[in-house]
C-alpha cells in the first residue's frame, strides 16, 4: 500500500481529501487498469490498435481478415474532427431550415458521417463518387467549403452550384465529385458511366455510387450491375442501409435485405458503418479488388439516420424515440471517435472542447457570411442550360413574349 504513494502522485490522485490510504489505492488501481488496457492497444509501431465492434460478412469474397486497426494519434483526431465538423453543419441547416432561411427539400446526414469520412480516408480526389440527394457531407469531404454548402443550401449567388442547385444538387467536378440527385436511383448507373471513363482512361482510379436501402430495389441499379460485370468496370456500388426508404422499414420494401449480395455475381462486404476505421478497412478491400482489373465490387454500411428522411418528416410516426435514442447511446459515430482519444491516445476532455468550440465559431461565422451573400441574379435562369452556351441562345419561355435571345441561335 505505501508503495502506492508515489504512483499515486504520479497519476494525480491524493489522499489529503479523500480520506484513507485505501481509497488512494483504490483510485491507483483503477488508475493503473485504464493506463494497462491503454497499452495493450498499443502495437510496436507506436500506433493505437483500435477493434472493431461487428464483424464483416463476406459475399463471394474473402474480405478484410484482421478485426482491428491501427491508427496513428494524428488520423483518429482528424477523423474525429472531420465528423464532428460535419455534424454540427447538418445541425445548423436543421435550425436555418426551421427558421425557413433553407427552402424546398433538405435531406440530413447527421449518424451517417463515418461512412462518407471513412471512405474518404481509403481514396482520392481522382477516384469518383456520385450520390443521392443526402450529398451535404460528402461535398464538404470532396474539399469544398462550409460556407459555400450553406450558401447553396439558401439560394446564394456564392454557392457551390450559384444558388441554383440547393440541397440535393451539389457538385465539385474539379475533385471529381458529381453529385448530388434527386431522382431516386439515377445516380447508380451514371457511377457505372464515371468507372467506364476511368477505364477507359487507363488511370487506376475507382468510382464509387453511393445509394440508400430505398433505391437498392431500382431496375437501372442491376442494369448497371450487369454491364459493370460485362465489362469489368473499376465501380464499387455503396448501399448505404440506413434502415429506411423514406418511412418504410427495409423490411417492408425488400424480400432480401443483405445488400451486400444483390450483386449476385460480383462480390460484397457487409461493414459496420457508424465505425469509421472498418469503414476505410472495407474501402481499400473493395478498392484494391477495383484497381486490380477485377471487375466490380458491392459494399452495405449499416448505418442509420437521426433526422426523417427530409426535414418534413419528423421521423418518429415509423420509429419511436427510444430506437434513435438507443442508436445514439450505443453507436453514434462521432461519440466513438471521441471515446479513441480519450480513452486510447491520451487526450483530456478539455482539449477536445477547445476544438469543438473553435469548429463550433467556424460553423457559425460561415452561416452568417452566406445569411449576408446576395442572391442569384435573374440572369441566372438562363444561364447554364448547356455547357459553354452562347451568349444570345434562344431559350423559350411560357410564350414566345417571355422567350429571351435569338430565335435562329442555339447552344
Amino acid at each position: 500500500l505505501l508503495s502506492a504513494v508515489p504512483l499515486a502522485r504520479h497519476c494525480g490522485v491524493s489522499a489529503r481529501s479523500g480520506g484513507s490510504m485505501h481509497a488512494v489505492a483504490r483510485q491507483v488501481t483503477r488508475a493503473g487498469a485504464v493506463a494497462r488496457a491503454g497499452q495493450r492497444h498499443l502495437s510496436s509501431a507506436g500506433t493505437i490498435r483500435v477493434d472493431f465492434d461487428k464483424p464483416f460478412k463476406t459475399y463471394e469474397c474473402e474480405g478484410p481478415t484482421v478485426m482491428h486497426y491501427d491508427a496513428t494519434k494524428d488520423e483518429l483526431l482528424e477523423l474525429w474532427r472531420t465528423m464532428y465538423k460535419m455534424r454540427r453543419m447538418e445541425l445548423a441547416a436543421d435550425q436555418l431550415y426551421k427558421s425557413k432561411q433553407i427552402r424546398g427539400f433538405c435531406h440530413l446526414y447527421d449518424g451517417q458521417e463515418a461512412v462518407c469520412v471513412g471512405m474518404e480516408a481509403a481514396i482520392t480526389y481522382k477516384d469518383s463518387i456520385i450520390t443521392a440527394y443526402r450529398d451535404h457531407c460528402q461535398q464538404l469531404s470532396r474539399g469544398d467549403t462550409v460556407e459555400s454548402i450553406m450558401s447553396e443550401l439558401m439560394g446564394k449567388a456564392t454557392g457551390c452550384a450559384k444558388g441554383k442547385g440547393g440541397s440535393m444538387h451539389m457538385y465539385h467536378a474539379k475533385n471529381n465529385f458529381f453529385g448530388g440527385n434527386g431522382i431516386v436511383g439515377a445516380q447508380q448507373p451514371l457511377g457505372a458511366g464515371l468507372a467506364f471513363a476511368h477505364k477507359y482512361r487507363e488511370d487506376g482510379s475507382v468510382a464509387f455510387t453511393l445509394y440508400g436501402d430505398g433505391a437498392a430495389n431500382q431496375g437501372q441499379l442491376f442494369e448497371a450491375m450487369n454491364m459493370a460485370a460485362l465489362w469489368k468496370l473499376p465501380v464499387i456500388f455503396v448501399c448505404e442501409n440506413n434502415q429506411y426508404g423514406m418511412g418504410t422499414a427495409k423490411g417492408r420494401a425488400s424480400s432480401l435485405t443483405d445488400y451486400y449480395k444483390r450483386g449476385q455475381y460480383m462480390p460484397g462486404l457487409q461493414c459496420d458503418g457508424m465505425h469509421v476505421l472498418q469503414v476505410k478497412d472495407a474501402v481499400t478491400y473493395a478498392s484494391q479488388h477495383c484497381r486490380s482489373g477485377a471487375g466490380p465490387f458491392v459494399i452495405e454500411f449499416d448505418t442509420y439516420r437521426y433526422h426523417g428522411h427530409s426535414m418534413s418528416d419528423p421521423g418518429i410516426t415509423y420509429r419511436d424515440r427510444t430506437e434513435v435514442s438507443g442508436v445514439r447511446e450505443k453507436r453514434d459515430p462521432v461519440n466513438k471517435a471521441k471515446s479513441w482519444l480519450l480513452e486510447l491516445a491520451g487526450f483530456q476532455e478539455d482539449e477536445l472542447k477547445t476544438i469543438e468550440t473553435a469548429i463550433r465559431k467556424d460553423i457559425d461565422a460561415a452561416v452568417a457570411t452566406a445569411k449576408a451573400a446576395s442572391e442569384p441574379p435573374a440572369s441566372e435562369l438562363i444561364a447554364d442550360i448547356y455547357c459553354g452556351q452562347k451568349p444570345n441562345m434562344f431559350v423559350r419561355g411560357c410564350d414566345m413574349n417571355t422567350s429571351y435571345g435569338d430565335y435562329s441561335v442555339s447552344a
